[in-house]
Formats: structure tokens, C-alpha cells, sequence
């Protein structure tokens, strides 16, 4: 009886042994990444939500989801009369202020002809009235004909002068009118262009959000249109960390929709306005090396590496006690950390390569 549970308390101490031997390693020698973690969410460069300028009905829808479309093409119309009869009363208005500023019945084309009359009578009155001057300086005729030719020169002169001053007048005031006919026109465009939905940019159509016959407004979106290629990577950084972040740094990002496959990218952007209900702040990668294909709102992850280093004393970080101490030969010593990754931790002093150290 007594050999057998000597026995059994050999086998035991023996099982303990071994297995405080397999918790026990030594310290290792090598590279480690810090990064920091933020859930991925892809969107096309320049997604934007397309709205309509007035409020109508939806008369006709161009484009369908999945369409390329162009800078300035039309995306749908929505009616409304009451513009399209001011565009044509204000373009009726317009040819007219031009016909009569620049047309062949302007009516500057008959006071130029009028004075070019008038300057031929100023010419033939002031021939005849010098005449009759030089006449009677010598005792030559009489003086109601030296009168009478004074008179009609000097009637010429008045007339002549009156037509200028008429024509001036007119080019100012036909002027005038054509400039606001110009613009009264322009205005008119201006508010029918608001009844045609156009895209901002050259891209795709991801959304139509309306339906011919329905009601639109300006307050509510008809579509979405983003890049057809380019996609940026939109994450959510918890604000314990952000402090960390820096733009050019290196980002490791995963998908759901691609497994395990690990895509890099570059830190772009880190938007300053922190989301009061999520505590995140929002900040934008673009990938080196993108996927095949891409889809607004894939999800994953991404860490984005802050700081790495070679040649680390590195341990498990389930080896740490308390985040400042490791079991070792001698007991707990104290050490000081450095780096942290997902799974290891860098120990910069406290600890040297070769020491074993005990899992607590």
C-alpha cells in the first residue's frame, strides 16, 4: 500500500514537471509591428447622393444602376410646365432685343440713314449759305436771302445734331434691353436645367432611388453615383488610439468577402471630427494593390502599423503579469515594455535572451 502510493506521488510530481516545463521558454530574438485595429468599410472615390434642384414629377430616368455615365449627363427629368413656357417667352424676347439692335429692320439702321441725309442737307445748307455770305460781303443780293440761307444752315446743324443725339440714345437704350433680355433668357435655362438631374462627375450609377411619376423634392436624394474604378478605404479608429495615427502609414487590410488574403495600403486621410455616437474617428486608405473586384460597403479589418522594429527581445504577451513583470528562475522580476503586437510584446529592459520564463 505504501509503494503504491509512492508511486502514485511520483507520477504526479513526475506530470507536474513536464508540464511546468512546457509553460517554461526563453525570450526570442526578431522583428515586431504595433498597429493599431479599425473595421473597413470600401466606397467608391467621390460617392456622392444626386438631388433634384425643384420640386416635380419624374417624367424620365436615363440611367440604371450599374451605368457608366458621364460629367454632366443626364441622370433623369423631372416636369414641370410653368419653366419651359418661361424658357421660350424669354428666348422670343431675346431674338426680338437682338433683331432690333442688330438686325437689317433695327431701328438704328433707320436713324443712320437719317442722319446720313441730314449730313448731306448740313453739307449742300452750309455750300449755300457761305456762298450767299461771300455774295453779300460784297453788295451782292439781299439780305432776306442771306438770312434765309443762314437759317436753313443753321437748321441743318440743329437737325443733324438732334439725330446724334436720338441715335446714341437708342444704341444705349436697344443695348440696354438686349443685355436684359440676355439675362432674363439665361435665368430661364438656369431654372429648366433644375428640372434635369445631371451627374457631377464621370463614374457610375450605384443607385436610382425614384421611380417615373413619382414625387421628388430638393430635400430628399434621386441617386447615388461614385468612381466606376476607384475605391478608397474607409475605417473606424477608436479615439484611444487615433493619437497614434499618422498619415503615410502602412495599413494591412483583410475583406470578408476575400478570406484570409491580406491587401496593403497607405494612410491618406484622417477626418478631425470625432463620432460622438460611436467614439470613433474616420479615416481614409488607399489600397497599393488593389483587388479584382470591388463593391460599395465590402467589410473587414485593417491594422495600420505604427511603429516596427528589428532584432526586439520579444515574449508572448500571455506571459506578462500585470504588464510590467515576468516569473522567472529567481521569481517575479520587474521589466519594461516597448512595442506591443496582437500576441507578442517587446521587452526593453528587466530581461535578457536566454532567461526562462514561466507562463503565470
Amino acid at each position: 500500500m505504501l509503494q503504491r502510493l509512492l508511486l502514485t506521488i511520483s507520477v504526479v510530481f513526475t506530470f507536474a514537471s513536464c508540464n511546468n516545463d512546457d509553460q517554461r521558454i526563453q525570450p526570442k530574438v526578431g522583428s515586431i509591428t504595433e498597429s493599431v485595429y479599425a473595421s473597413v468599410t470600401l466606397q467608391p472615390e467621390g460617392l456622392y447622393s444626386a438631388y433634384a434642384a425643384a420640386s416635380g414629377i419624374v417624367a424620365e430616368i436615363y440611367v440604371k444602376e450599374g451605368d457608366a455615365v458621364q460629367r454632366g449627363g443626364r441622370i433623369m427629368q423631372i416636369t414641370n410646365d410653368a419653366p419651359q413656357l418661361n424658357m421660350e417667352n424669354a428666348r422670343l424676347a431675346l431674338e426680338l432685343a437682338r433683331n432690333n439692335y442688330k438686325g437689317r429692320s433695327a431701328v438704328l439702321k433707320e436713324l443712320e440713314k437719317e442722319i446720313e441725309v441730314a449730313t448731306l442737307k448740313l453739307k449742300q445748307d452750309s455750300i449755300n449759305f457761305f456762298r450767299q455770305k461771300n455774295l453779300w460781303q460784297k453788295n451782292i443780293g439781299t439780305q432776306n436771302e442771306y438770312d434765309a440761307r443762314k437759317i436753313a444752315y443753321e437748321m441743318a446743324q440743329s437737325n443733324l445734331l438732334a439725330l446724334e443725339n436720338r441715335y446714341e440714345r437708342s444704341k444705349n437704350e436697344l443695348e440696354t434691353q438686349l443685355r436684359q433680355a440676355e439675362n432674363t433668357y439665361r435665368t430661364a435655362l438656369i431654372a429648366t436645367d433644375d428640372y434635369t438631374v445631371t451627374s457631377k462627375i464621370e463614374g457610375k450609377v450605384y443607385d436610382v432611388l425614384k421611380e417615373p411619376g413619382e414625387l421628388v423634392g430638393p430635400q430628399e436624394p434621386v441617386a447615388s453615383i461614385g468612381s466606376a474604378e476607384d475605391f478608397v478605404i474607409k475605417m473606424l479608429i477608436d479615439e484611444v488610439d487615433i493619437a497614434r495615427v499618422k498619415l503615410g502609414q502602412r495599413v494591412l487590410i483583410t475583406l470578408d468577402a476575400y478570406g484570409n488574403r491580406v491587401f496593403e495600403g497607405e494612410l491618406t486621410k484622417i477626418y478631425p471630427q470625432k463620432n460622438e455616437r460611436t467614439q470613433t474617428f474616420t479615416a481614409e486608405a488607399r489600397f497599393s494593390k488593389p483587388p479584382g473586384t470591388m463593391y460599395p460597403g465590402l467589410s473587414g479589418e485593417a491594422n495600420i502599423v505604427v511603429e516596427h522594429k528589428e532584432n526586439a527581445l520579444i515574449i508572448p504577451r500571455s506571459y506578462l503579469i500585470n504588464e510590467n513583470a515576468v516569473k522567472t528562475d529567481q521569481g517575479v522580476v520587474e521589466v519594461e515594455t516597448g512595442l506591443y503586437s496582437m500576441d507578442e510584446v517587446e521587452i526593453r529592459s528587466g530581461l535578457v535572451a536566454g532567461t526562462y520564463i514561466y507562463k503565470p
